[in-house]
């Protein structure tokens, strides 16, 4: 596909323009939501059980907590995670799949053994044991935690690509002309799966999100500050709903929500772009 042809289809795909939309929009508002607000979110600044007004746009919460300002730290930290977390995912999926693709042999063999044995092994149970035994967890070191622990289907689906791109001819000639293995890869191989990796990198974006709210609702969450799953446990242990606190209980799961709707719209639209079978023409 031409820079033109992809220009064309990309304007006129609207599942891909309202995600950008929609995530532009949230991202502004966890860059600079914390300026609209002067309150701290984890100060009690009100008091407790008030619906949204023009003091606290949220409502307060049970300790008299302002729920705007927990909804703008929260919504940039869950945002934090997500970039950092299937970030990290994407790095290593993508290296151990295209060196597994292109190397074969024992080195196939081996990270394809290593890839199984995590894959069988329950994510979130993997992730419970290792975050109860960290005496301290940060934003970062959840990232970490996640990163570590959600690459094994990247790089197998990475490899399958790779198998079938080291055949090509295109390959074969930058290999004749002595070109590196590294540089195969990097300049040969990946230049014609960028869709591809973008769309892997959306999905676990997605994915570590998630995952982090799984934590946070569990308690496994950063032992200190404020996250979209944590504000869900909260609401949960407090009895938000029974209390009819329903401006505590429903936001930042409806926030989650929207934000994983608006990444699946996205991979949608980007794979109508891309497969020539899906596109609007």
């Amino acid at each position: 596909m031409t820079k033109k042809e992809f220009v064309y289809f990309f304007l006129r795909n609207k599942k891909v323009i309202f995600a950008i939309c929609t995530l532009s929009i949230l991202s502004i508002l966890a860059i600079f939501g914390p300026n609209l607000t002067p309150y701290d979110p984890l100060e009690f600044v009100g008091a407790p059980y008030q619906p949204p007004n023009k003091n606290h746009w949220l409502g307060t919460n049970t300790f008299g907590q302002d729920l705007f300002a927990q909804i703008v730290y929260g919504l940039r930290n869950s945002l934090i995670v997500g970039l950092l977390g299937g970030g990290i995912a994407t790095v290593i999926g993508l290296c151990i799949g295209f060196i597994a693709g292109y190397k074969g042999g024992w080195f196939d063999e081996f990270l394809m053994m290593l890839t199984n044995i995590l894959m069988v092994i329950p994510t979130l149970a993997l992730l419970i044991i290792i975050a109860a035994y960290l005496p301290y967890r940060g934003i970062f070191i959840q990232s970490v935690i996640i990163g570590l622990t959600a690459w094994p289907w990247t790089a197998r689906a990475v490899r399958a690509q790779t198998l079938s791109l080291k055949t090509r001819e295109f390959v074969d000639l930058a290999r004749i002309t002595g070109v590196g293995s590294v540089k195969i890869i990097f300049q040969e191989i990946m230049p014609n799966m960028m869709s591809y990796v973008f769309m892997v990198f959306i999905l676990q974006f997605g994915g570590a999100i998630l995952a982090a709210t799984g934590l946070d609702f569990i308690g496994l969450g950063p032992t200190r500050g404020i996250s979209l799953g944590i504000m869900m446990q909260q609401a949960t242990l407090w009895n938000a709903i029974q209390l009819g606190m329903w401006w505590w209980a429903i936001t930042p799961g409806a926030l989650i929500t929207l934000i994983v709707a608006t990444l699946y719209i996205m991979n949608t639209g980007l794979d109508e772009i891309f497969n020539p079978k899906l596109r609007e023409m």
